[in-house]
């Protein structure tokens, strides 16, 4: 079987992880991205295409724009409808992304003939985008009879909703996030997979405790209530806080393996409970917390996450600092759950069912 990811960025070192996992069960994978990894995830086809708004700059530019047509949340007010469904925010806009496209069609045309990428037999559409608005690609795939597959993550569904067309032919839509899967009619959950087997579980603290909190956008994770506590903290010498930020991906690894407690997020602004930053830190045997609300204790109940939120945050750092024992206990049980149920193994096998469904495994 070939089959294809298209993806704006390997932004957490998924799409390797899945070439490589595709690989290793006889089939042939090949990944596109439009932008280099922001991070220095390996790449395999990158057409590194102009206005990447992934980046910093011109995301906080689009957010200001956008302004201008949905108030003062700007690019981040969430879109309305089951699905929501993208379209231009107004002539502006419209204008933008035609002569956006018109800049990116010459470069994804030959990328298409110099790599055959028509010839996949099923394509997995990473934030459920084609190459170009006019969705050119998923048409002629549709055209060819191939498998499509749209996999949603955050923004795609909350602030910018579907493509119009690519949403009508999916064969399968996947979400790894909870709150997704009540903004789109027909999506299927995955959990989001990892190599588990990369760290060792903790052995012991350190002898002042280590906190680290790692945020990609400081809105969504509910950074400034984190950090704020922490530094406080810090300044009274209960612990070394770590702020993890803007760093590539090996040296942040490197800094939160050194951790023993991990903050993800509060808030719950950016989607709900947690992400990769808690994945790879309950890979690591640290104790993890995050904010968790009633929909997600109820989806998955045997979690092994320190639930906390604006209000208790503080009360709970200091009641862990009180007790190294729990600590260390929850680094073990989130040890032994993110195994059993993020692991690239576990995750491909329920993927695998998935291609059976839709009549690729025959």
């Amino acid at each position: 079987m070939k089959i294809l990811y298209i993806s704006p960025e390997n932004i957490v070192g998924t799409l390797t992880l899945w070439k490589n996992e595709h690989l290793k069960r006889g089939n042939e994978c090949r990944t596109v991205t439009f932008f280099h990894s922001s991070k220095g995830f390996d790449e395999d086809i990158c057409l590194n295409l102009p206005f990447n708004f992934t980046k910093p700059i011109l995301s906080k530019m689009r957010n200001i724009f956008y302004k201008n047509y949905r108030g003062k949340e700007g690019y981040f007010k969430q879109k309305e409808g089951y699905p929501p469904i993208w379209k231009p925010e107004g002539r502006v806009d419209k204008l933008f992304l035609s002569f956006k496209d018109s800049l990116w069609k010459p470069i994804v045309e030959k990328a298409i003939a110099d790599y055959a990428l028509y010839d996949f037999d099923v394509v997995h559409f990473e934030s459920g985008v084609d190459f170009l608005k006019n969705e050119f690609f998923a048409k002629e795939l549709k055209n060819r009879n191939k498998k499509i597959i749209c996999h949603y993550h955050g923004e795609d569904l909350r602030t910018r909703g579907v493509m119009p067309y690519i949403d009508t032919i999916s064969d399968l839509n996947l979400t790894n996030e909870v709150d997704l899967l009540d903004k789109h009619p027909k999506i299927e959950y995955l959990f989001l997979p990892f190599k588990t087997s990369l760290f060792d579980s903790k052995l012991e603290l350190n002898n002042t405790i280590r906190i680290s909190h790692a945020p990609t956008n400081r809105y969504y994770k509910g950074s400034d209530a984190i950090i704020s506590i922490c530094e406080k903290l810090q300044s009274e010498g209960k612990i070394k806080f770590d702020l993890i930020e803007n760093l590539p991906h090996s040296i942040a690894l490197s800094k939160k393996s050194k951790s023993d407690i991990f903050i993800d997020q509060i808030g719950n602004k950016g989607g709900w409970g947690y992400g990769m930053n808690s994945v790879e830190s309950l890979s690591m045997g640290i104790c993890t917390l995050t904010e968790m609300n009633n929909i997600y204790n109820t989806f998955i109940p045997d979690h092994p996450f320190i639930s906390v939120n604006a209000n208790n945050l503080e009360t709970e750092l200091r009641s862990l600092l009180n007790n190294r024992e729990r600590i260390m206990d929850k680094g073990i049980e989130g040890k032994m759950w993110v195994s059993n149920n993020h692991d690239i193994k576990s995750v491909a096998n329920k993927l695998y069912n998935y291609y059976a469904r839709i009549g690729l495994l025959k």
